[in-house]
């Protein structure tokens, strides 16, 4: 049996990788909305979708557990995640930036869901330390996308800037 205090920061880790996938998905849809290469929006496109299910096994396994998600960790989502829409829509170096963000953003990720991990299985929770395992498997195979696309991504940014590379 798991301690109280135990439960309530397993379930305070979840509510935060829930959070965060929310988070996650409007970052992705303002990434879609401002990217024109084809390759990176089937990437991104590709992303969405997982992320879409991560959302979805985390709050399934809140529901499971009898909890709800956090309304003040969604409403901080909606901010951060107009705040990036903003950001993106304005700032220059988009292919550069967007891939360093995403990039970035995945090894937020994976550090959230080895914690959830190592907290659900001390807690004696295996079907949450799955989801988490599962989560991160597909957090760590997306950022190594980005790291294998560098190049392409330097490319697409020169030509925006019209810069001529050796």
């Amino acid at each position: 049996m798991t301690s109280p205090d135990l439960h309530e920061k397993l379930v305070d880790y979840i509510q935060d990788a829930h959070a965060m996938e929310q988070n996650v998905l409007k970052m992705l849809d303002s990434m879609i909305e401002t990217t024109d290469d084809e390759a990176t929006l089937a990437l991104l496109r590709n992303h969405h979708a997982e992320t879409e299910q991560h959302e979805a096994r985390l709050a399934g396994r809140l529901k499971e557990i009898g909890e709800g998600t956090s309304g003040r960790k969604q409403a901080q989502t909606i901010i951060g995640g107009a705040v990036k829409s903003v950001v993106d829509s304005v700032r220059g170096d988009k292919p550069g930036k967007n891939a360093r963000d995403g990039y970035v953003t995945e090894h937020i990720e994976i550090a959230a869901y080895e914690l959830l991990e190592r907290l659900a299985n001390r807690a004696g929770d295996r079907e949450t330390a799955e989801i988490a395992r599962h989560n991160r498997a597909e957090e760590q195979a997306m950022a190594d996308q980005i790291a294998a696309s560098w190049d392409h991504v330097l490319d697409l940014t020169l030509a925006d800037a019209h810069i001529a590379a050796r």
